[in-house]
């Protein structure tokens, strides 16, 4: 096991200094959107994308944040110091920009996902809704819900279900026993999922019995070579479409370095397999703001 992790380690320092230069030269390209969250309207779900799978929505009265990750690094934290991967694209806005959020939804414990330095600057009053076995990171937060998949939970007039994925939990090298999964949020007939991390998978595909999906926030990215654990851009388009998601919002790209894609790439193919439904892909753009309609 600590071999694997050893190995893997050196693997992904190998490519990270390759595509350094490429790296530069895409970040160069990108020109964030800078979101007003306190110009959204209470009567609706606006939402946008921060980076990576970061996601700031309004769900009418509430707050939310998905995998709040706003700093420079991820990674193991050292006193004031982070040891990890740098961010390749500065987030569409800083913690201390964002409204107070009154909810927040974590995939599961990777670096990536769950970044402890940002959850530090949040409210502690906000209810923080988790896979299994996580809470032992999140002591900091006065309520702490987690949830096995199928579970259900109210924040406020949000119902919160626990969904499934094809990913795994763990933070370090000995805590197999952590859980993953995404969710799916039902609020005034409006129901929106976070599916977190995922590789291609049926798993979600029985979600659509329940009624129609408004949006699916789905991940895109760091496929190559983690395939058995990342879905495609073509993958994660074909499960939405099984859920028949009305509006699909792509993240978990164009932000860190974990794999050898070209940055561009996967929003580049997740246009080509939309084809000529690709007007259903929202708020691609970094900071890019899009609200469900009424």
């Amino acid at each position: 096991m600590f071999k694997s992790h050893v190995d893997a380690l050196r693997r992904y320092a190998r490519f990270a200094e390759l595509y350094r230069r490429r790296d530069r030269t895409a970040q160069r390209a990108i020109r964030p959107l800078r979101p007003d969250p306190l110009s959204w309207p209470s009567d609706r779900i606006t939402l946008a994308w921060l980076g990576h799978a970061t996601v700031l929505l309004r769900v009418f009265d509430t707050w939310v944040i998905t995998d709040p990750v706003l700093g420079r690094r991820v990674g193991i934290s050292l006193g004031p110091a982070q040891i990890g991967v740098r961010r390749l694209t500065a987030p569409a806005l800083r913690v201390g920009e964002l409204p107070p959020i009154d909810l927040v939804l974590l995939s599961h414990a990777h670096f990536d996902h769950l970044d402890r330095p940002t959850l530090r600057r949040l409210p502690r009053k906000a209810v923080v809704v988790t896979a299994p076995n996580l809470g032992d990171l999140l002591t900091r937060f006065r309520d702490v819900r987690e949830l096995r998949w199928g579970e259900t939970t109210r924040v406020r007039e949000i119902e919160i279900e626990a969904t499934p994925a094809r990913h795994w939990g763990a933070r370090l090298l000995r805590d197999q026993h952590r859980g993953w999964g995404g969710f799916m949020l039902t609020a005034r007939g409006k129901r929106i999922l976070f599916a977190g991390d995922t590789a291609n998978t049926d798993l979600l595909a029985p979600l659509a019995g329940a009624g129609p999906v408004d949006l699916a926030i789905m991940p895109i990215g760091a496929y190559n070579p983690w395939i058995t654990n990342h879905c495609s851009p073509e993958e994660a388009w074909s499960m939405a479409m099984q859920l028949n998601a009305a509006a699909f919002l792509p993240i978990h790209h164009s932000t860190f370095r974990l794999s050898r894609e070209p940055m561009h790439e996967p929003l580049a193919r997740l246009r080509t397999a939309a084809g000529p439904q690709s007007g259903r892909i929202v708020a691609a753009e970094l900071g890019g703001t899009w609200s469900v309609p009424t």
